[in-house]
């Protein structure tokens, strides 16, 4: 755990990241996805969903969130449960899980190892309060994250999905970051990261959108 955490900039770079911006073109299902990302650590975070010609998006600070996801049928903003907004309350983190698992009260093992695509990975298991199970693959020969998954209860059913990672790059402020992003739901690269941005916190409340105009 030590090695990957040196192998992505040390636990004091990444301490000194306060807020990012990421834009990612991601592919799924055969459409063109434009994902932007603002987040300020441990406050909010907006993802901009550019998609059919339409725009969505997803709001969640540590209190509330909302959604608006007009592709998917949504004609206005929708408040998100307190639930789910406590559940993500972990994403709003910047560092990576290693660094914060402690403090946010998960338990890491090491479980061995295993073969991804050819590379035998070590395996370690974290489990959160919410007993959600990661499970991280890291490659010996770099120390990065290659590969996690995750399992969780969704309506009484045990479900899991894939994240693979790669394309890591060093950025001037001493950090690694993975450019390249697959999971279930599309492959994502990312074309620009901006670090420790100043970000209007007017980003984080909803919007609703501008009524169409008048057919004539």
């Amino acid at each position: 755990m030590s090695k990957h955490i040196e192998a992505i900039g040390g636990k004091d770079n990444w301490a000194k990241i306060k807020s990012l911006k990421m834009e990612n073109a991601v592919k799924a299902n055969g459409a063109e996805i434009k994902v932007t990302i603002y987040q300020i650590d441990k406050k909010a975070m907006r993802e901009n969903i550019t998609l059919m010609g339409m725009e969505g998006y997803s709001i969640l600070t540590n209190t509330e969130g909302w959604t608006y996801m007009p592709f998917g049928g949504q004609t206005k903003p929708e408040a998100m449960t307190a639930d789910d907004v406590k559940k993500g309350q972990d994403g709003l983190n910047l560092m990576d899980d290693f660094m914060t698992y402690k403090e946010l009260g998960k338990k890491l093992e090491l479980i061995g190892k295993d073969d991804v695509d050819g590379t035998e990975c070590f395996k370690l298991k974290m489990i959160d309060k919410d007993k959600t199970e990661t499970t991280y693959y890291i490659d010996p020969s770099n120390y990065y994250v290659i590969k996690e998954t995750h399992k969780k209860m969704v309506n009484g059913k045990e479900t899991e999905n894939s994240t693979t990672y790669g394309n890591y790059k060093k950025l001037p402020e001493g950090i690694v970051y993975a450019y390249s992003i697959a999971s279930d739901w599309g492959n994502a690269e990312v074309s620009n990261l901006t670090i420790n941005p100043t970000i209007d916190e007017a980003l984080f409340k909803p919007t609703t959108p501008a009524p169409a105009a008048p057919t004539k």
